[in-house]
């Protein structure tokens, strides 16, 4: 890419990004991190070769890209500590919730590119939201596209408010799969498999059936449709899930998950 990178915060979806950079072969010495834990500079240093730094400081000033990976409360006096050392980069958060105009105001910039990443982005499957204030240029974008590629796919938004969405979809999503494989193992195991057999099919499940859906050109409801054969055993389930009410308890449970996404940009989003 030919460009410097720093990256502020150097925890796991950083990890992820950096990872992705360095495969694609961008040198260790183009990459900067400002991470306070001892511990986790340890790692870093270990898993990528970096010379992470405990603070910010005049090093910053030579980034052209800044990666935003902290916890949306720490967010603004990690950004009071950068401003005063880098006025000219194109800086890009992953931090949920918080807004790009307070991001802008307490940077001093309008080059802001907001996503909302997921956790298979540590293993290079993962999907990404993005969304680009007015200031940022279509080369801008292309850029941060080339860097969050390395961690899976992207889509591009219309509208910031979007962002919520996505955390309650995509961002928060793997934590969804995961709780129904916890409860199909535990299933599995009721029924008489051992616990490690009833996970590893939930797992392999979980995998093939999003895969079939990638590869199809029907909605879900008719993949869905073409498993459930009526007075079958699938039939049986989804009826009982019907009868439960399940998809409108899970409907409430992304919208418990997109009020939130707003929430912390209201709490940890002020001047």
């Amino acid at each position: 890419m030919g460009k410097r990178i720093a990256f502020i915060g150097g925890g796991n979806m950083a990890s992820a990004i950096i990872g992705g950079l360095i495969r694609q072969g961008i040198p260790a010495a183009d990459i900067d991190v400002v991470e306070p834990w001892a511990e986790a500079r340890t790692r870093l240093a270990a898993d990528f070769g970096l010379q992470p730094s405990a603070e910010a400081g005049d090093f910053l000033a030579a980034a052209d890209l800044i990666v935003w990976a902290v916890k949306p409360q720490t967010f603004k006096d990690a950004a009071a500590a950068v401003r005063a050392h880098n006025h000219t980069a194109l800086h890009l958060s992953v931090a949920a919730g918080i807004t790009s105009a307070s991001i802008a105001q307490w940077l001093g910039s309008e080059r802001i590119i907001r996503t909302m990443p997921n956790t298979p982005a540590l293993i290079g499957k993962g999907i990404t939201a993005l969304f680009a204030r007015a200031a940022v240029t279509a080369e801008d974008k292309a850029w941060a596209d080339q860097v969050i590629a390395t961690t899976g796919a992207t889509v591009w938004l219309t509208t910031e408010e979007q962002l919520d969405a996505v955390t309650a979809i995509s961002g928060s999503g793997p934590a969804y799969m995961f709780y129904f494989m916890e409860a199909m193992t535990e299933a599995g195991a009721r029924m008489g498999l051992a616990r490690e057999q009833a996970y590893q099919l939930a797992v392999a499940t979980f995998i093939g059936a999003g895969e079939l859906a990638r590869a199809s050109t029907e909605p879900p409801e008719s993949l869905r449709a073409k498993v459930t054969s009526k007075g079958g055993t699938t039939y049986a389930a989804i009826t009982s899930m019907d009868e439960s009410g399940i998809k409108d308890l899970f409907a409430k449970a992304l919208f418990a998950a997109h009020h939130r996404a707003g929430e912390l940009g209201a709490e940890f989003g002020k001047a």
